[in-house]
């Protein structure tokens, strides 16, 4: 009676246009407790974690709603930044600051989030609009991996640094470092600025080209180019992903062209 008391108390607040019970079956006790399972984590209080699992999408469709987990993923991904460089830092004591902080981004990546997300089913928790759940496959690498980070600000304010830092290390950093691949440089613009500097050429520019789709849902296209030369054409759900592949495609096209 406890949880369904909070849960109506949630329900008036952030789901004023759904029914007590649609909210209560997407939030069961049973459903909460599966995700205390797949997050290693007790949960303390539940207002946390239900609005970190709340997409934006899922609130542009109920007007009077306020919040989404957008501010828990700015409180997670400082977290995550903090526990990822300490880690680094005793990990490799004889390291410069430049290679830490390469390592760093390659940790925190969406790409690693979203991986991170995936291995403990984060998708099947998460509540998306209607408009964004029938392409939600296409999608959902950037919502998980935000999502994920948004479970790191709950955890936080739930419990503290330590409790945050035990589910890092577990679900992100020791499988990943495992893996090795936080080892692989696959910052492409750095990539293209050393080799654009090492040829004594201009430094690459960025430019956005196009935007298309919703709000909650943007492909932006964008170009590198060096000189007034365009070496690349990429796309992606957010600027910097764009970047990034116009950025690897310009590479390959200009290192081709100098090493034929």
């Amino acid at each position: 009676m406890k949880f369904r008391f909070r849960l109506k108390s949630l329900y008036r607040k952030f789901f004023p246009h759904h029914s007590y019970q649609d909210l209560y079956e997407l939030f069961s006790a049973e459903k909460l407790a599966e995700f205390e399972e797949i997050i290693g984590y007790k949960i303390n209080d539940q207002s946390y974690f239900i609005k970190a699992l709340l997409h934006r999408s899922f609130l542009e469709q109920n007007t009077e709603c306020e919040d989404s987990n957008e501010r828990l993923e700015f409180l997670g991904d400082a977290v995550l930044s903090l526990v990822t460089a300490e880690y680094l830092y005793k990990k490799f004591p004889d390291e410069n600051e430049g290679f830490l902080t390469k390592v760093r981004a390659n940790f925190v990546n969406k790409l690693a989030l979203a991986d991170a997300a995936e291995s403990i089913t984060l998708s099947e928790f998460l509540l998306v609009g209607k408009n964004l759940s029938s392409t939600f496959t296409q999608n959902s690498k950037t919502i998980t991996a935000d999502a994920f980070e948004a479970v790191i600000g709950a955890i936080f304010l739930d419990s503290g640094l330590n409790s945050a830092k035990k589910f890092i290390l577990e679900v992100l950093i020791e499988p990943y470092a495992r893996s090795g691949i936080h080892l692989i440089d696959e910052n492409f613009k750095s990539q293209l600025l050393e080799y654009a500097q090492a040829k004594r050429l201009d430094a690459p520019v960025y430019s956005v080209i196009k935007e298309e789709g919703p709000h909650h849902n943007k492909i932006f296209t964008i170009q590198a180019m060096i000189g007034s030369k365009i070496y690349g054409i990429g796309c992606g759900k957010s600027k910097k992903y764009a970047e990034q592949n116009a950025a690897e495609e310009a590479l390959k096209k200009i290192t081709s062209e100098n090493n034929p």
